[in-house]
């Protein structure tokens, strides 16, 4: 810690000191939980510990400790010293200097279970698992999800319209998310089940693909933590049965992959690799083809390790993203009316297998401007970087900073994301419009334009090099699932009494939102099941 302090003062830069590492296991178990003990207590309310010493901090800070110190200062850890980052400019530089700024792959390590994969690969390694998974994410696997998440939203609308309110919200997104991956993945379609239809684990005795991907998303944190081969040596003598149901899934998954990979593989060798354009053919498809090319293509263990990469970073971000946009959206009738307008007229009175992906999700502006909305105030993913094993400069106005090696640089999503600089005096309120341009030649909604000239002030995706490779994917996921469900409904919050008005429902769910979000391994509604929604058709 006096080390890391030492080199903290150098920087020149305001310094604040907290004496556990956000990277400590132990910690991040409590950290929560100790630092609203703390809050309680006059005489400590207030202090390091308490504000900047636990995971979801800057949520609550918000601007506030920039405004303060400034546009950079430094939280000194006995681990690293973390810079907080808040000028676009310098941001944008980081970025943008990958070199300089690479991304510490070491904090991805745990996703390295099921083999080496793109998120914690570095130099040529990643540079050739890069390349063949930008050839993965196409047009032609976009028009699956596209044609899957229609299908399937139409499902789970009725699921929800049949019931008086809904309570499994998060858990039924989830569902479709992993359904969505199923059949984008691995060409498994399956239908959706509502949270009340779903079987309990302990009661599947065979696992098929999704069910067994499911228990593992669910339960990833323990696996992530243990790694398969310690959860099968401790379940051949003692875990809880709920852990070895777990394990039994680890296993099955692993079973459902590597038959997967072969069929495609032999079907590659034999030339009838087919027209379905899942991420699993694609990737046997681009690694055969790269092979021959000087990055070369992947092995067997890199194949397994990136499929199970696309399915943890395109299931749990899509899903905790689009629950906040739902619950956003009960709270906001007026939005619902916008992108159900924009829907009407993009679409008109044509029939489900009409819709077009190639020439409508373009015109889908409102629904994906929800979208950007939502992740400026709640970044599921935050990108990191650090200096690595060199010392390097960085400007921030008109200072250029030294910064030692293996310093963490963080910028800090949630400042940049409201400061009232850059967003407004309504930085803080939730509303889609702002990133809509009206067009000056255009007459139809459809064609209203993105405001994207937000460069270094939004980081929804993270920018540079190391960009996220699902971002079109994601985002055309999420357009189909608000056409699905908003061209013939709405949603409102269920009433807590029958004396609420929705006026009062409705605040009620935005206090939800913003004293109830923090982390688990995402950023996440905690508890959206304690505001019951209902579904009404239009």
């Amino acid at each position: 810690m006096l080390q890391n302090y030492a080199a903290a003062r150098t920087i020149g830069i305001p310094i604040r000191v907290v004496p556990f590492s956000p990277f400590n296991p132990f910690w991040s178990l409590v950290d929560r939980k100790v630092a609203l003990f703390l809050c309680r207590l006059p005489f400590v309310r207030g202090n390091t510990i308490s504000r900047y010493n636990w995971r979801g901090w800057d949520i609550e800070d918000r601007w506030q400790s920039h405004y303060e110190m400034g546009d950079v200062f430094v939280l000194v850890t006995p681990q690293y010293n973390m810079i907080q980052l808040n000028s676009p400019e310098a941001i944008t530089s980081v970025f943008k200097r990958s070199i300089d700024f690479p991304r510490p792959v070491w904090v991805n390590d745990v996703l390295g279970v099921f083999g080496p994969n793109i998120s914690c690969a570095e130099g040529q390694s990643w540079k050739a698992q890069r390349k063949v998974a930008t050839r993965c994410f196409n047009e032609a696997n976009n028009e699956i999800v596209w044609g899957e998440t229609l299908g399937l939203s139409h499902d789970m609308i009725h699921y929800w319209s049949s019931k008086p309110s809904i309570k499994s919200s998060a858990d039924d997104i989830r569902t479709l998310t992993l359904n969505v991956l199923a059949r984008a993945g691995f060409g498994k379609s399956f239908k959706f089940r509502g949270h009340e239809e779903q079987r309990p684990a302990d009661e599947i005795q065979s696992m098929s693909y999704r069910e067994s991907l499911g228990l593992i998303l669910e339960n990833c944190i323990i696996i992530l933590a243990l790694g398969p081969k310690t959860l099968a040596f401790l379940a051949r003598y003692w875990l809880p049965s709920k852990l070895k149901t777990v394990n039994r899934a680890v296993v099955s998954f692993q079973t459902h992959i590597a038959t997967i990979y072969e069929e495609q593989k032999r079907a590659f060798s034999a030339g009838e690799e087919g027209s379905d354009n899942n991420l699993m053919t694609l990737l046997v498809r681009a690694s055969q083809e790269a092979a021959n090319e000087e990055s070369g293509g992947l092995t067997e263990s890199e194949i397994y390790g990136n499929m199970f990469t696309f399915n943890f970073a395109g299931h749990d971000t899509t899903a905790h993203s689009s629950t906040f946009v739902l619950y956003f959206l009960a709270a906001n009738p007026e939005v619902q009316d916008w992108i159900s307008e924009e829907i009407q007229r993009v679409l008109g009175d044509r029939q489900p297998h009409e819709i077009n992906y190639r020439t409508d999700f373009p015109r889908f502006k409102r629904c994906l401007a929800v979208l950007y909305e939502t992740l400026r105030l709640y970044t599921i993913v935050p990108a990191i970087k650090w200096t690595g094993d060199r010392a390097t400069t960085l400007t921030v106005g008109d200072k250029t900073l030294n910064l030692p090696a293996k310093t963490i640089i963080l910028p800090s999503y949630c400042s940049i994301h409201m400061d009232p600089r850059y967003w407004g005096s309504d930085s803080l309120t939730w509303r889609p419009s702002r990133w809509i341009r009206p067009s000056t030649v255009a007459t139809e909604l459809g064609d209203d334009e993105m405001d994207m000239n937000q460069r270094g002030v939004f980081l929804g995706w993270s920018e540079g090099t190391r960009d996220c490779p699902g971002k079109k994917f994601s985002q055309v996921e999420f357009v189909a699932l608000m056409v699905g469900l908003f061209r013939q409904w709405r949603v409102d919050p269920a009433k807590k009494h029958p004396g609420e008005s929705i006026e009062a429902s409705r605040r009620r769910v935005l206090d939800l939102i913003r004293e109830d979000s923090g982390w688990v391994l995402l950023l996440q509604m905690l508890h959206p099941e304690r505001a019951p929604l209902v579904w009404y058709e239009r």
